[in-house]
């Protein structure tokens, strides 16, 4: 058997993603699995030994550049690459039409979400078989039952991500009592506030723990900087790439962040994590793990640092 999935992003999507690679491999043992992912976030499929070939797609940035006969050619490379095999099922857990779209250029019995249960409705009509899949459930579940709908395997299968984090060098950081704070986010109203992330910081140094701050932009190096400044102490990671602060994260003992991708791989590495909303609702979309895993918060209703440190030190218990 030969599958195809497609889950393109974003990259939290992309992890809540990885238990069907899980559940499938668990059903069918010999199946070769590919997976159609954005470009930015094929690292993380690529973590899951389970996944045979990536299958980059470069849609968010075609966009911004339609008018390049580059944009163009690569375009025309994608679509033979998708339509050189055939699957058995091509599935897609997106329920998009951006998705759907991709799906309609592969070889195989097309599979996705009814139109009362697609994110976006017309995308239905790009599939082969089409199930209706509750709304009211964490992406996790929701993806895993439209998997078990498809393949008709049961949907009580227990949680594996199947992900385990590469090897990294990290001189830069010593010691086993890290605590990762993934300040950073995609929208600036879901930024916890940075004093708030100051005093966390020097309260971890009190009970003995290294917080360390991961940063990618200009924008947010230049907020972890100024937290370590006042938590004397704290380290402010060197840029890293998706999977070394998968490397990194999988070191520590703790993971706090706000709602970011980076706060969903930390749970899928089975990393005690904490989760913390500001203008978002957690119920359908937190972290969500088998191990230690609390959302904190929800929209317009922050946390304060005193509620996450209760639950920090029941986390390091």
């Amino acid at each position: 058997m030969r599958i195809l999935l497609v889950k393109t992003s974003s990259l939290g999507d992309v992890i809540h993603n990885l238990p069907v690679v899980s559940d499938l491999r668990r059903c069918f043992p010999g199946v070769q699995i590919d997976w159609c992912v954005e470009e930015a976030f094929a690292d993380i499929p690529r973590l899951h030994p389970g996944v045979d070939q990536i299958i980059p797609v470069a849609i968010r940035r075609w966009r911004r550049t339609l008018g390049s006969v580059a944009t163009w050619r690569e375009l025309a490379g994608f679509r033979r690459r998708l339509g050189e095999s055939d699957y058995d099922a091509v599935l897609d857990t997106q329920g998009l039409l951006k998705s759907a779209l991709i799906v309609s250029q592969a070889h195989g019995r097309r599979c996705g979400y009814a139109a009362e249960a697609a994110r976006e409705p017309l995308a239905a009509r790009f599939y082969d078989a089409t199930f209706v899949i509750p709304r009211n459930v964490h992406a996790v579940q929701r993806n895993r039952w439209l998997a078990a709908a498809a393949f008709d395997y049961p949907v009580d299968l227990p949680l594996d991500y199947g992900i385990a984090a590469p090897p990294i060098d990290s001189d830069w950081c010593a010691g086993d009592r890290l605590v990762v704070l993934l300040t950073a986010t995609s929208r600036d109203d879901k930024l916890w506030n940075e004093g708030h992330w100051c005093d966390l910081a020097r309260a971890l140094l009190d009970r003995g723990l290294t917080p360390v701050l991961p940063a990618g932009s200009p924008v947010e190096r230049q907020r972890v900087e100024r937290i370590a400044a006042v938590a004397t102490g704290a380290v402010v990671a060197p840029p890293l790439s998706l999977p070394q602060i998968a490397a990194l994260t999988a070191r520590a003992r703790l993971a706090i962040g706000v709602d970011t991708g980076l706060a969903h791989l930390a749970a899928a590495l089975s990393v005690p994590t904490i989760a913390l909303y500001v203008a978002t609702e957690p119920a359908l979309t937190g972290v969500y793990g088998s191990g230690f895993v609390r959302n904190l918060g929800r929209t317009g209703a922050p946390p304060s640092v005193a509620e996450v440190m209760t639950v920090a030190e029941q986390a390091l218990r």
